[in-house]
Parts: structure tokens; sequence; C-alpha cells
């Protein structure tokens, strides 16, 4: 049985690692511009971290791309590590930060000591998984420090923007074919016994869609500039009136039990 478990991942994880092996570069143009890091600092990094003790702290960034979110916790004083299945990925990451430490790897079976880890951060990624989200949040909570942080930002089932996205990612090359919206609450369900859940926010409207994610809309990079300021000031609007259904992704905060 543990040898079938192991297969099926196995073969998903292959398949986003060509996935993104093949998309990267466009990937990394769209994702690391001025105006989608202006976008990720201000609507998830820093409500992501709000409450968390970085400075001196061991944090992984799991799924890490090339290290955007790997890059901020190493401006907050933590000592970074990325994971990432794809190699040329994480050679990405290795050039781009030479102080943080990258590893090949899958969340599933990271290779990582147990309690090794402050905090676990992921930025999108537990959607590539799918359906084996509950296997990564186990892989987590091993290599999780009592107490220890698991903060992640994901597109979430419940909302009306999961219809879209449904039908979407059946017919659109971007995105393969096992990615999913993450249901928190059964996350929440299944791991009751593990982690407190400290909180959990829903966000993401129009400047999520083609500021963020103007690779997915297929938006030349240098329209971004023009339209990037007021959709930055209508989402701040917008994010205080957002709930579960009105939202495009959940972000929480999860604290590992102590015991």
């Amino acid at each position: 049985m543990k040898d079938e478990l192991r297969t099926e991942p196995e073969d998903y994880e292959a398949r986003q690692r060509a996935h993104y092996d093949r998309i990267g570069k466009a990937y990394e143009a769209h994702y690391s511009d001025e105006w989608s890091n202006l976008y990720r600092r201000r609507f998830i990094y820093e409500p992501l971290v709000a409450g968390v003790d970085l400075r001196g702290r061991k944090v992984l960034d799991a799924m890490c791309g090339s290290g955007q979110t790997a890059e901020y916790l190493l401006s907050q004083g933590a000592l970074a590590y990325g994971l990432d299945v794809s190699p040329q990925v994480i050679e990405q990451f290795r050039a781009k930060l030479p102080s943080a430490v990258g590893v090949q790897g899958s969340i599933l079976y990271s290779g990582f000591d147990d309690e090794s880890f402050d905090a676990v951060f992921i930025t999108g990624g537990l959607h590539h998984v799918h359906p084996h989200v509950p296997e990564a949040v186990t892989e987590i909570h091993r290599i999780l420090k009592p107490g220890g942080w698991l903060c992640f930002y994901e597109p979430h089932t419940g909302s009306f923007a999961n219809a879209a996205r449904q039908f979407w990612y059946r017919h659109d090359d971007l995105f393969e074919e096992n990615e999913a919206a993450v249901d928190i609450n059964d996350l929440m369900r299944r791991n009751a016994e593990r982690f407190d859940f400290v909180t959990t926010r829903y966000a993401g409207g129009p400047a999520y869609l083609l500021v963020f994610n103007s690779m997915v809309f297929r938006v030349p990079l240098a329209w971004k500039g023009r339209y990037t300021p007021p959709l930055l000031w209508l989402e701040r609007k917008l994010e205080r009136i957002q709930g579960e259904r009105t939202s495009c992704f959940a972000m929480v905060q999860w604290r590992k039990h102590p015991a």
C-alpha cells in the first residue's frame, strides 16, 4: 500500500516538473516584475508573516519557485531554505539567493529532519499537488518544530471565482491537469488535532487577476504599469469586505501544537 501511495504522487510531480521547466522563463518574467512583486509584498507577504517572529529563525519556502518568497523572508532576518521539485527552478533559486539554501525535492517526501523548521511558508504551491494536499500537510507537520508556523495562501474552493477557475484549468495549457483549488475547510477538519488555526483571511480581486496573474491573462508586461496603481487602490478597498465566496484566494496562519 505504501508503494502505491508513493507512485501516484511521483507521477503527478513528474508532470509538474516538466510543465514548469517548459514555462519557467515566461513565469519568471511575469511573476518577478516590479508590479507583481509590489502586489506580492502588500497583499500576500505582509499579512502572511504578521505576528510571526522570523529574525534568526530557520524557515522553509516550500515549492519555492525561483525564490520570491525566500527573498522576502531573508529581508526579514530569517535563515531561509527553498524546496522545489524542478531542477531548473532550483538552479534559478541558488543563483538568485546565494545566502539561502536551495534543495531539489518533493514536499511530500522532503528528506528534512523531524522538527527542523520554525516556520514553513507556501505561496500558491499546494494546489499543484492535488489530490495529495493532505499528505503534503502531514510532511510539513513532521518537519515543523512544536509551536512552529505553517503559513500559506492558495486559490480555494467555495468561491465564485473557483467555478471560472475550474473551466479555465481544463482549457488552458498553462495549467497542469492535476491543479485544483484547495479545500481549506477540509484541511482544517483533517488537522484539528495537529494545529491551532490562528488566522484565516480571504482576498484577491482585480489586481490579483490582472497584475499578479498577468501571465494567465496574457497581458503584455509593458501594459502593467499603466493600470496597476488604480487596481492596487481598488484591491485595498475590496479586501475589507471580501469573504469566502467573493475572494480569489485564502490566506492562513496555523501553528503546530506544542505537545
